[in-house]
This record gives C-alpha cells, structure tokens and sequence, in this order.
C-alpha cells in the first residue's frame, strides 16, 4: 500500500473543486421560506440583484430568477449534467421538449452532446411552511467522439437508487446512495449511452455516504490511474486513512487501494466522485465545453444560428404546475410517474 493516501487537500469554495473526468460540482443549500400564488418565496424581493442574485440574505437565493428561484433558459454543449435532489424540487424543461418534476432522492442526468437549452426552477410548493432546497449539480466531461452526440434527458428516479447500509464491528452505520457506479452486488439505472459512465472500465462513480457518529467504513479498491474525490461537507472531523481532516475540505486520494474512513463524533457526510480521467484537453466558456477554442467559437456560431432547437415553453422560466407531482415527459413524449412509495433522502 502506499504510505500517504492523500494527494491533495483543498478547502471547499464554491463550485467545489474537481479533477478529470468531472469538471464542476455546485452544492445549493437555500433555506426557502413559504411560497405564494406564483411559486416564488412569499417575501419581499426588495434589496436583491435579481436575475444574479448568489448574496444568501437570509439564507436562500433566487439565482437567475425573478419570480421563481433557479436557473431560466441557458445552454449547454459538450458535457453532463448529474442533478442530484436531496431536499426541495427542481423543475426541468428543456429545447427539446422534455420536461420533469423531481424531488428528494431523485437524480436527473442530460447529456448535452452537440447542445441543448434547458431551464432548472425550484418551485416553492408549501405555501404554510418553509420550503428547504439542497441539490448537488456535478458537470462530467465527455470525450471529443462524444461531444457532438445527439442530446440525452433521462430521469433515475429514487424509488431506483440502491442505498446500502454497512455496520462496523461496533454495529455503527455507514449508508450509501449509489448514483453511478457499482457498489459490491448493487447497480444504479444506467447512464445515457453516450456518457463517461456507460463503459463500465471508465470505473466513474458517484455515491453520497452518510456516516454515524464515530463509524468505520472501507473504501473499495479501484484500478491504477482511477482518480478520486471525498467532498467532506456534513461533521466536525473525518480520519482519511488515519489522516485527520475537519469538515468542508475536499479530499483527493493518491492510493487506488482500499482506504479506511472513520467519521468524528458527529454524524459526516460525504461525496464521492471517481473516474478514469479522459486525458484531453479542455477548453471551457461559460455552458460549453470543448477541447479546442475553435470549438468553442463554433459552439458559440451554432447556438446563435440554431437556439439548440429553440425553445417550445411560454416563459424561459417555465415551471410546471403546483399540483404537478414528480413526473418526467421524454424527448419521445413517453410520460413516466414514479412509484410513489416515499422518496428517500440522499
């Protein structure tokens, strides 16, 4: 084994920082107060930059949005999105027609490929109560044959991410959510055909780990030249390997061998992102990335010309229903409603 596990340690800022094959990763944690008629925040909007609004007075953000907190239409090209719900809901709708409605446990992932528009509002539903929003978003690269391939909405919907749970020989629990990747026996859904993720030997993993007070749990073994991330953002102090680290520090290791993680006297949340790097060069503006600036200048061109496809939806701050439910309508005009047996928390 090797001595140091540790390859690097960063303090986490925002975005988080990440390494090849991820290129971005934003943890949204906005303490929303009740909604009104609109499905905005039932609160004076005064002394906010709306349309850039990231100050957190109060606790929340309204983003790009003036009425309804989040993202209004924007583009993409040349990589992924992984969204990952853990509180609150997130309305997609995008130039292709697709749209969703997801909420706590759910993950939704797009390929943009070649481009795609697409809007991402958090409709405030509980108009009596707080309504609290935390999501991951993680930016995954794709290779230059995949960058121009045909764009991808695909829902993984709670009710089918495995959550496994592990006990120490003290009996003290580890749970992990597993997004991407395999975890002994278990399997999420899988990634769109195009993705990084979708060969199996890329070894791309996403799993979010939650930790009891005081708990060991062992990181797997991956191959050589396997790249990974701890994103510790829930605790007081995380022993990495019998290296001690406190809370809000991203964690690279150096070692593909199993390492040992024992969490602090609180309970620890981790995120965990791993992958074969792509090992391209990566020019990035704005939505788009690519591997060229030319590339880029044509993405530019392109979406000028083109719109992705423009947009099919009456605002570019579309948001569906208030009664809507979690649901997803595909590209292809499938219509898809989870089985609603209790969405699970990552």
């Amino acid at each position: 084994m090797s001595d140091d596990p540790i390859l690097f340690t960063r303090p986490l800022g925002f975005p988080w920082p990440c390494i090849d094959p991820f290129l971005f990763c934003a943890y949204h944690n906005d303490r929303y107060p009740a909604g009104n008629d609109k499905l905005g925040p039932d609160a004076p909007l005064a002394g906010r930059n709306l349309g850039m609004d990231f100050e957190g007075i109060d606790g929340w953000r309204m983003y790009h949005g003036t009425v309804v907190p989040g993202f209004p239409r924007h583009p993409h090209r040349g990589f992924e999105t992984v969204t990952i719900q853990r509180r609150g809901f997130t309305d997609h709708s995008d130039s292709l027609g697709a749209a969703a409605r997801f909420g706590p446990g759910d993950v939704q992932w797009i390929t943009a490929g070649r481009g795609i528009v697409h809007s991402e509002m958090f409709p405030l539903l509980d108009r009596n109560n707080p309504n609290p929003l935390e999501l991951f978003q993680i930016w995954l690269n794709l290779p230059s044959r995949d960058k121009m391939a045909d764009p991808h909405f695909a829902m993984l919907w709670s009710e089918s991410v495995p959550r496994l749970r592990f006990e120490d020989a003290r009996g003290r629990g580890t749970d992990v959510a597993v997004v991407a990747g395999r975890l002994g026996d278990a399997a999420p859904p899988s990634p769109p055909p195009r993705s990084w993720a979708a060969d199996p030997s890329n070894e791309v993993a996403i799993w979010t780990i939650r930790m009891a007070a005081d708990a060991t749990w062992t990181l797997p073994a991956v191959s050589p030249g396997t790249l990974r991330t701890l994103y510790f953002f829930i605790g007081s102090s995380l022993f990495v390997g019998g290296r001690p680290f406190t809370v809000n520090n991203a964690i690279g290791l150096a070692t593909p061998d199993e390492v040992v993680l024992t969490n602090g006297p609180v309970d620890g949340e981790i995120l965990l992102l791993q992958g074969r790097p792509i090992g391209e060069p990566v020019a990035q503006y704005g939505p788009f990335v690519m591997n060229t600036r030319e590339e880029l200048q044509q993405a530019f061109y392109d979406y000028q010309r083109t719109e992705f496809g423009g947009w099919p939806w009456p605002a570019d701050d579309h948001v569906l229903p208030a009664d809507a439910g979690r649901h997803a309508r595909y590209i292809d005009g499938r219509f898809e409603e989870p089985a609603e047996r209790g969405a699970a928390s990552f």
